[in-house]
């Protein structure tokens, strides 16, 4: 059996794409798919959307207003943390994120009690800035 030689020019090279047995490496678009993004903050967007949508569809008033979500206030209030700021001359509503999810009571820090904090900030912001009571959201109530 002939020898290999022992000079490395000799030896045959691989593509700089060949792992260490030869074969080409796998690109990504070879990957498996990923999961569809759902985490916190895709689930909170999705839960103030719908809520939005279904008080714009119950109070024409709100038609023309902005909602937007902030992740932080700049500065407490009075009152504490804020949750939502308003600015009726801009026609605006900014929730913050952060405070309504992680200032929820001890032993309430699940799915269902976070949707149920999301979407009372948003009715009740809408509420002040329409200057009416949050009990009166309801096709009903107008």
């Amino acid at each position: 059996m002939p020898r290999r030689s022992a000079d490395p020019a000799a030896a045959p090279r691989r593509g700089a794409r060949h792992g260490r047995h030869g074969r080409l490496g796998r690109s990504e678009v070879v990957r498996p798919p990923l999961p569809p993004l759902d985490g916190r903050v895709d689930r909170f967007d999705a839960t103030i959307g719908a809520a939005v949508d279904f008080l714009r569809g119950t109070w024409p008033e709100l038609q023309d207003v902005r909602f937007e979500i902030g992740a932080l206030p700049m500065q407490a209030d009075d009152d504490g943390i804020p949750r939502w700021h308003l600015d009726r001359d801009e026609r605006l509503i900014v929730l913050f994120r952060i405070p309504i999810e992680r200032l929820l009571p001890p032993g309430h820090d699940d799915g269902i009690h976070r949707r149920i904090a999301i979407e009372s900030a948003v009715f009740r912001a809408a509420a002040e800035y329409v200057g009416r009571d949050p009990w009166e959201f309801g096709p009903d109530q107008g």
